[in-house]
C-alpha cells in the first residue's frame, strides 16, 4: 500500500511539472505583450526609446510637488502581468506618493493608496524581500506580481503629493489578451488608526459589498511607548462575511498566528506570510499575510478587523495600570486555568488582592496602517478616498 501511495505522489508531482512548463511554452491566441515606460508610454508597437537617437535618453522623469505623471493608459480588454519601480526614498516619500490603478475607463480609482504600502513597505523602511506577490530585491526597488485583469480599459497614475520632488524609473508590463467571463477586478485600500478608546478595534477593510476574494493585507505598526516592553500581538483576525453581524465567520487566535508564526514574532520572510520589520527596541513591526493557497472567498460582502490586544505578566500589567497606562484587563492564562473576566458578572478589578496570578491579555491602542487587497466583481467599490497626505505622514520616522 505505501508503494502504491509513493507511485502515485511521484506520478502527481510529475503531472503538475508537466502542466506549469507547457504554460510556458503554450502561446495563447490573440496576445500581445507590451511594457510601459517613460521609454515609451503603454507600449506603444515600435516606438521605444526614440530620444537621444535611442541611447538611454528617458529612463526616468522627475515627480514634482503636486505633480500627477500618467504611467499607463490603454485600451483592453487586457491583464497588467508586473509592476516594477524604484524612486529617491525616505520614508516621508513613500508616504506621500499616492498610486491610482482606474479599470474599464472609471473616475474612481479601484488601488487608491501611498505607493510604499502598496509594496509593503508600510513602515517606509527598506528591506529586501521576496514573497509570492511583492518583492524587493536589495530593498532598494518595488515589484508587484499580482495579475489585475480589464475588460476596457487601464490607467495608472502616480502623483506627489509631498513637498519633495521625485526621481522616478518605472516599468507597468502587460498583456493585451481575452478575458474570462468569470475575471474579478484588482482592487486596494489603506487606512490608518492611531487614536481611540481600548476595545477598538483596527478595521483593515471596512464593510465591502460584492463578490469576489479577500487576498491578503500588508500592515504597519508602531507601538505605543506608553506600554512599555509589553506583547502587543494578542489580537485576532476576524472576517465577517455574506451577512455576518455581532459574530464572524473567520476568527484567528492571535496577530502572530495569522502570520504563521507563534510565541511572540521575529524577522521572517515566507512566500506567503512574513514580518520583514520587527524591532522591540523600536516598537516598529512591518508585516503581511497573502491568502493565496488557502482562498478567501466572499458572495455578498466582506469586512476585516485586527484586534488591538495585548498581554503581559499579572505585576508589569498591574505597574502600567497604576501608572495610568490606557489598558482593560480581558482574560487571564494562569495557574488556574484561563478566566475570561469580561464574563464573570463580579470579576475582580487588576488592583484587587483577588487578581489571579498569570499571563494577563489586555485591550491597548497602537498606531496601525494598512493595505488590503482584494479582487471584487466590478471595477470600482464604494470605500472611502484615501485620507490627505497630511494624516498619512503623521509621525512617520
Amino acid at each position: 500500500m505505501v508503494q502504491k501511495q509513493t507511485i502515485f505522489f511521484i506520478v502527481l508531482i510529475a503531472v503538475v511539472h508537466t502542466i506549469a512548463a507547457q504554460s510556458l511554452y503554450e502561446m495563447p491566441k490573440s496576445a500581445q505583450s507590451g511594457v510601459s515606460s517613460f521609454e515609451n508610454l503603454n507600449g506603444v508597437k515600435g516606438s521605444g526609446g526614440k530620444t537621444n537617437r535611442g541611447a538611454k535618453g528617458n529612463a526616468f522623469e522627475w515627480i514634482q510637488p503636486g505633480e500627477k505623471k500618467l504611467l499607463l493608459d490603454i485600451n483592453g480588454p487586457g491583464t497588467i502581468q508586473r509592476i516594477w519601480l524604484t524612486i529617491d526614498q525616505t520614508p516621508i516619500k513613500l508616504r506621500s506618493l499616492r498610486l491610482q490603478l482606474f479599470w474599464d475607463g472609471e473616475t474612481k480609482p479601484a488601488v487608491d493608496v501611498p505607493m510604499g504600502d502598496f509594496f509593503c513597505y508600510n513602515l517606509g523602511k527598506p528591506v529586501a524581500f521576496e514573497s509570492a506577490l511583492f518583492s524587493s530585491g536589495e530593498g532598494r526597488s518595488f515589484n508587484c506580481y499580482i495579475p489585475m485583469p480589464f475588460r476596457k480599459a487601464a490607467k495608472m497614475v502616480l502623483i506627489n503629493e509631498g513637498k519633495e520632488k521625485v526621481k522616478l524609473y518605472y516599468d507597468v508590463d502587460f498583456l493585451l489578451e481575452t478575458i474570462s467571463a468569470s475575471a474579478l477586478y484588482f482592487h486596494a485600500y489603506w487606512t490608518r488608526q492611531s487614536t481611540g478608546k481600548p476595545g477598538t478595534d483596527f478595521e483593515v477593510l471596512p464593510s465591502l459589498q460584492g463578490k469576489g476574494r479577500f487576498l491578503g493585507m500588508s500592515v504597519g505598526l508602531n507601538t505605543d511607548s506608553s506600554y512599555s516592553k509589553s506583547w502587543w500581538g494578542e489580537g485576532e483576525v476576524k472576517m465577517y462575511m455574506d451577512g455576518d453581524t455581532d459574530y464572524p465567520t473567520i476568527n484567528g487566535t492571535g496577530a502572530e498566528d495569522y502570520l504563521g508564526s507563534a510565541w511572540g514574532l521575529g524577522k521572517f520572510i515566507n512566500q506567503y506570510q512574513g514580518c520583514t520589520i520587527a524591532n522591540d527596541s523600536t516598537g516598529q513591526f512591518n508585516f503581511y499575510r497573502w491568502h493565496v493557497p488557502d482562498a478567501i472567498y466572499f458572495n455578498k460582502d466582506i469586512r476585516v478587523i485586527l484586534q488591538q490586544i495585548g498581554g503581559w505578566g499579572k505585576n508589569e500589567v498591574k505597574e502600567l495600570y497604576r501608572k495610568g497606562v490606557n489598558l482593560i484587563p480581558i482574560s487571564i492564562d494562569g495557574p488556574g486555568g484561563f478566566v475570561r473576566l469580561l464574563d464573570e458578572k463580579n470579576a475582580p478589578a487588576i488592583t484587587d488582592e483577588r487578581f489571579p496570578d498569570g499571563w494577563v491579555n489586555f485591550y491597548r491602542m497602537d498606531d496601525y496602517s494598512a493595505v488590503s487587497y482584494f479582487y471584487l466583481d466590478k471595477p470600482v467599490s464604494k470605500l472611502p478616498s484615501l485620507p490627505s497626505a497630511d494624516l498619512r505622514i503623521k509621525n512617520v520616522r
